[in-house]
């Protein structure tokens, strides 16, 4: 009996301390939970701390003046640039020069040709030029008065775009003709002719009013010398289209048409017998 008694409380004694050797582990466990609990609670606002309230430099703190030789070197740079970019901006802009001229060539082309469809010949040219008065002067012609057209009336020509009379008398001071061919005159018949305009769209800068003994208007290129240097009429930008229709030397039995403009100390000759410009050519 005593045995068993203590078998029993072998047993009882066994158990119980399986039970506290349990109670402690759990214990253990739970002190170890509660401690990476707050470990973790204490770490993680040190962790996030530097995320949320670091201090962010100023924009002015992070910017960083340049250097002198920085300075230089981009002074030099652009100076190369430019050094590239002017012969470039200087041959566009004489090919512009050189294409206004020619489209207005163009024009003027189209005008004549219709003049000598509607009256079967070419506008007279300027016949004076002393002391040789059959050498015809092309510096100043009436090829403005013979494209647009003039009506004759108080011995006055009158152009059809309304532009400044000129008196009779002074067609022949200025031109050495006696008058106007592309003219409408009062009192004629049935069967006279009507001045027609063969040049509607004429610019204010395609025109010039001159002195040649009198003034006369004369159709000048709207690009002008375009050297201020070429004066040819004394004036700067006047720059005169020139005409030969009674003996030119390029066009037989037609009309020489041509313009001279100095661009970059050369002179560049636009006319209507060839395509190419010609490169200090001398005038016909």
């Amino acid at each position: 009996m005593k045995t068993t008694k203590s078998d029993r409380c072998h047993v009882t004694s066994d158990k119980m301390a399986t039970a506290s050797c349990e109670r402690r582990s759990r214990h253990d466990l739970s002190r170890q939970s509660v401690a990476a609990t707050e470990s973790t609670l204490n770490l993680h606002p040190v962790e996030l701390q530097p995320l949320f309230h670091r201090a962010r430099p100023s924009t002015l703190s992070q910017l960083r003046a340049f250097t002198l030789i920085e300075l230089l070197v981009v002074i030099a740079i652009m100076g190369v640039l430019a050094a590239l970019l002017l012969p470039v901006v200087g041959a566009v802009k004489k090919h512009q020069y050189i294409y206004n001229a020619q489209a207005e060539m163009a024009k003027l082309e189209t005008a004549i040709d219709r003049y000598k469809a509607a009256y079967g010949f070419y506008p007279p040219d300027n016949q004076l030029n002393p002391p040789n008065p059959l050498i015809p002067n092309p510096l100043a012609n009436q090829l403005y008065y013979e494209l647009v057209g003039t009506v004759y009336t108080n011995l006055a020509y009158t152009p059809l775009d309304g532009r400044s009379q000129l008196p009779a008398t002074y067609v022949s001071q200025a031109f050495g003709v006696g008058g106007f061919m592309n003219c409408s005159k009062p009192g004629g018949g049935e069967d006279a002719s009507v001045a027609k305009n063969f040049l509607s769209d004429l610019k204010p800068n395609q025109i010039a009013l001159i002195s040649n003994n009198v003034a006369v208007t004369v159709l000048i290129t709207a690009v002008g010398g375009p050297d201020a240097t070429y004066q040819p009429l004394v004036v700067q930008d006047l720059n005169p289209w020139r005409y030969n229709s009674s003996s030119p030397t390029n066009n037989p039995g037609s009309y020489d048409l041509w313009v001279q403009l100095v661009i970059g100390k050369q002179t560049n000759l636009i006319c209507n017998w060839t395509k190419q410009v010609q490169i200090n050519s001398p005038l016909p």
